[in-house]
């Protein structure tokens, strides 16, 4: 470790792009940042309001980050842009967290959950006692959920919650001939491991967090006949939604009903008159897509871009060197960015974004992107030039490090 820091002082050394700020005794981070005008990394020279050694622990975020660096806070949502407590305007390009698909404001909703608070703000549903609007939600679920007739409703906070609550209750080709593939390798798992031993088979219809990565042509084709041959259970893994509170919920097909026997809804009934009978959300979505996939696809010729995928209003970027996938940015350079703030080159990206006014979701040297639904035709168009301005940097900055590597 010793001889990685003194090598890495000597790298920003000779740098007139970099300088150390500050070296806090023998700590691993030593607390360096980019004093570059390339990116502000939440530097806190561009933050008027500093929480730097804030006292919250933060899910996907190092620990050395929250005492290190001032976070960026948000204060406010208009539609499809957030600001900052310092009134900066962001695109929020990731939909919050996947989650506010019809934007930050829809006052439709923020009624429904005052007026659901004033009047009964909290009530379970154990012990055969419920709530008329968990009934209410249960039934337009299941007649708007077409792709097969279901019988229950199960209501929870968060799609790894519906995810355990379904395990616990049940205990060189071309895309065709990998989805064959997979397929039979699935059965041969089941062959090995018994069918009686396997409770379900469960997978996203698109990896969101895992960087957007759509499945192969007739995969799920593939897949649910496998799966139907043995009994096994089928569990698609999706929950997006915009109710501004956690909720969730398990469809149950009548066979499982059967063997089962067996409270933020009323805002979930709002959601759903919103999402499905006023705006036409579906149908909307249908029509600005390819507007949004066509516009990111510009940039697929990008030398550091080895893959854009997605589908609908789902993007996801992969950066690597030289287009190809199978060949990542080499190795130190991630841990020399490290040293100095964040990882990788994606996560430049990421503050490049961040400093043109967009907020992307970063994962290693992949870039997701998930718009509110509602999004118009000139915010994709505001998208796309961000995301190209931020690419031109995060392509400049490439090059001076394959320069350093010279």
């Amino acid at each position: 470790m010793k001889h990685l820091i003194q090598s890495t002082f000597k790298a920003i050394k000779s740098s007139s792009k970099v300088k150390i700020a500050a070296i806090s005794g023998t700590r691993a981070s030593y607390q360096l940042r980019y004093a570059s005008s390339d990116a502000s990394l939440n530097s806190t020279t561009e933050t008027k309001k500093c929480f730097k050694g804030h006292g919250m622990l933060a899910p996907f975020t190092a620990g050395w980050q929250t005492t290190d660096t001032s976070p960026l806070v948000i204060d406010k949502s208009e539609g499809c842009y957030v600001y900052d407590i310092n009134g900066k305007k962001y695109l929020d390009s990731l939909a919050g967290l996947w989650s506010t698909a019809l934007g930050g404001n829809e006052s439709r909703l923020v009624d429904a959950a005052t007026a659901q608070l004033k009047k009964l703000p909290f009530y379970h549903s154990f012990w055969n006692r419920t709530t008329k609007v968990s009934l209410d939600l249960a039934e337009e679920l299941l007649e708007l959920f077409t792709a097969k007739k279901m019988a229950k409703a199960f209501f929870v906070n968060s799609g790894s919650e519906a995810n355990d609550t379904q395990l616990l209750a049940y205990q060189g080709e071309t895309e065709e001939e990998f989805a064959t593939r997979l397929a039979n390798n699935l059965e041969n798992l089941i062959l090995k491991e018994g069918p009686e031993t396997i409770a379900a088979f469960i997978a996203e219809p698109v990896m969101g967090a895992g960087g957007v990565i759509p499945p192969p042509a007739t995969y799920f084709d593939k897949v649910q006949a496998v799966v139907k041959k043995y009994d096994i259970l089928f569990i698609a893994d999706e929950a997006l939604s915009s109710a501004y509170m956690p909720i969730g919920a398990i469809l149950v097909s009548p066979e499982v009903s059967e063997v089962i026997n067996s409270e933020s809804n009323k805002l979930g009934i709002d959601l759903l008159h919103v999402l499905y009978l006023e705006k036409n959300i579906v149908e909307r979505v249908r029509n600005i897509a390819p507007k949004f996939q066509d516009g990111m696809r510009i940039y697929a010729d990008s030398p550091i871009i080895g893959e854009i995928r997605g589908t609908g209003l789902i993007m996801g970027t992969e950066f690597t060197d030289n287009k190809s996938p199978n060949d990542p940015f080499p190795p130190e350079w991630g841990k020399f960015l490290y040293l100095l703030i964040y990882f990788r080159i994606g996560a430049y990206f990421g503050a490049q974004c961040e400093k043109h006014g967009m907020l992307v979701r970063v994962a290693g040297d992949n870039i997701m992107i998930c718009p509110p639904l509602i999004i118009s035709e000139k915010e994709i168009d505001e998208l796309i030039s961000k995301y190209g301005k931020a690419l031109k940097d995060t392509e400049e900055r490439v090059k001076e490090l394959k320069a350093q590597k010279q």
